[in-house]
Protein backbone atom coordinates (compact mmCIF):
# COMPACT_ATOMS: atom_id res chain seq x y z
CA UNK A 1 0.00 0.00 0.00
CA UNK A 2 1.60 3.20 -1.38
CA UNK A 3 2.13 5.97 1.59
CA UNK A 4 2.19 10.03 1.67
CA UNK A 5 5.32 11.55 2.98
CA UNK A 6 5.66 15.07 3.71
CA UNK A 7 9.06 16.87 3.76
CA UNK A 8 10.35 19.99 4.88
CA UNK A 9 11.50 22.23 8.28
CA UNK A 10 9.86 21.44 11.29
CA UNK A 11 7.42 24.16 11.86
CA UNK A 12 5.70 24.01 8.64
CA UNK A 13 5.30 20.19 8.63
CA UNK A 14 4.77 18.93 11.89
CA UNK A 15 0.98 19.44 11.37
CA UNK A 16 0.50 17.06 8.90
CA UNK A 17 1.45 14.15 11.14
CA UNK A 18 -1.88 14.75 13.14
CA UNK A 19 -3.49 13.47 9.73
CA UNK A 20 -1.66 10.21 9.41
CA UNK A 21 0.77 11.54 6.94
CA UNK A 22 5.08 10.40 7.32
CA UNK A 23 6.66 13.51 8.30
CA UNK A 24 10.35 14.33 7.74
CA UNK A 25 11.93 17.28 8.61
CA UNK A 26 14.44 18.16 7.31
CA UNK A 27 17.24 21.06 8.45
CA UNK A 28 20.28 20.62 6.19
CA UNK A 29 20.61 20.72 2.29
CA UNK A 30 22.77 17.62 1.79
CA UNK A 31 20.06 15.19 4.47
CA UNK A 32 17.11 16.71 2.33
CA UNK A 33 18.86 15.40 -0.53
CA UNK A 34 19.59 11.99 0.76
CA UNK A 35 16.14 11.52 1.99
CA UNK A 36 14.53 12.50 -0.92
CA UNK A 37 16.27 10.13 -2.91
CA UNK A 38 15.14 7.55 -0.12
CA UNK A 39 11.65 8.83 -0.35
CA UNK A 40 11.19 8.32 -4.02
CA UNK A 41 12.64 5.25 -3.99
CA UNK A 42 10.40 4.00 -1.56
CA UNK A 43 6.52 2.78 -1.05
CA UNK A 44 5.17 6.97 -1.35
CA UNK A 45 2.82 7.63 -4.28
CA UNK A 46 2.79 11.63 -3.11
CA UNK A 47 5.37 13.49 -1.54
CA UNK A 48 4.73 16.92 -0.21
CA UNK A 49 7.53 19.17 0.09
CA UNK A 50 7.61 22.90 1.34
CA UNK A 51 8.42 25.21 -1.50
CA UNK A 52 11.47 26.71 -0.15
CA UNK A 53 12.97 23.26 0.03
CA UNK A 54 11.59 22.27 -3.51
CA UNK A 55 13.60 25.71 -5.08
CA UNK A 56 17.20 24.12 -3.01
CA UNK A 57 16.42 20.92 -4.53
CA UNK A 58 14.95 21.44 -7.87
CA UNK A 59 17.66 19.76 -10.28
CA UNK A 60 16.62 16.23 -8.55
CA UNK A 61 13.06 17.06 -8.58
CA UNK A 62 13.08 17.69 -11.93
CA UNK A 63 14.17 14.03 -12.53
CA UNK A 64 11.05 13.03 -11.33
CA UNK A 65 8.15 14.96 -12.49
CA UNK A 66 7.43 12.92 -15.57
CA UNK A 67 6.81 9.82 -13.67
CA UNK A 68 3.08 8.89 -12.14
CA UNK A 69 4.71 7.84 -9.00
CA UNK A 70 5.66 9.46 -6.56
CA UNK A 71 3.55 12.81 -7.15
CA UNK A 72 5.59 15.59 -5.91
CA UNK A 73 3.18 18.74 -4.31
CA UNK A 74 4.58 21.79 -3.38
CA UNK A 75 3.14 22.94 -0.57
CA UNK A 76 3.87 26.65 0.96
CA UNK A 77 6.02 26.77 4.61
CA UNK A 78 5.67 29.17 7.52
CA UNK A 79 7.90 31.53 5.79
CA UNK A 80 5.10 31.84 3.43
CA UNK A 81 3.72 31.36 -0.19
CA UNK A 82 6.16 31.57 -3.12
CA UNK A 83 3.35 30.74 -6.04
CA UNK A 84 5.45 27.60 -7.20
CA UNK A 85 3.02 25.43 -5.92
CA UNK A 86 -0.24 26.87 -7.27
CA UNK A 87 2.40 27.42 -10.99
CA UNK A 88 2.97 23.84 -10.85
CA UNK A 89 -0.98 22.33 -10.07
CA UNK A 90 -1.69 25.20 -12.95
CA UNK A 91 0.29 23.74 -15.32
CA UNK A 92 -0.47 20.10 -14.88
CA UNK A 93 -4.35 21.07 -14.89
CA UNK A 94 -3.68 22.64 -18.22
CA UNK A 95 -1.91 19.57 -19.56
CA UNK A 96 -4.79 17.55 -18.54
CA UNK A 97 -7.59 19.05 -19.87
CA UNK A 98 -5.77 21.69 -22.60
CA UNK A 99 -6.79 24.84 -21.05
CA UNK A 100 -5.91 27.51 -18.69
CA UNK A 101 -8.74 26.84 -15.81
CA UNK A 102 -7.75 30.18 -14.23
CA UNK A 103 -7.87 32.15 -17.16
CA UNK A 104 -10.86 34.78 -17.08
CA UNK A 105 -12.39 37.66 -19.57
Amino acid sequence: MYKIAVIGDYDSIYGFAALGLDTFPVSDLEAAEKLFQKLVMGEYAVIYITESLAEKLSRIIAKYKEQVTPSIILIPGISGNTGKGIEGVKKCVEQAVGSDILFSN
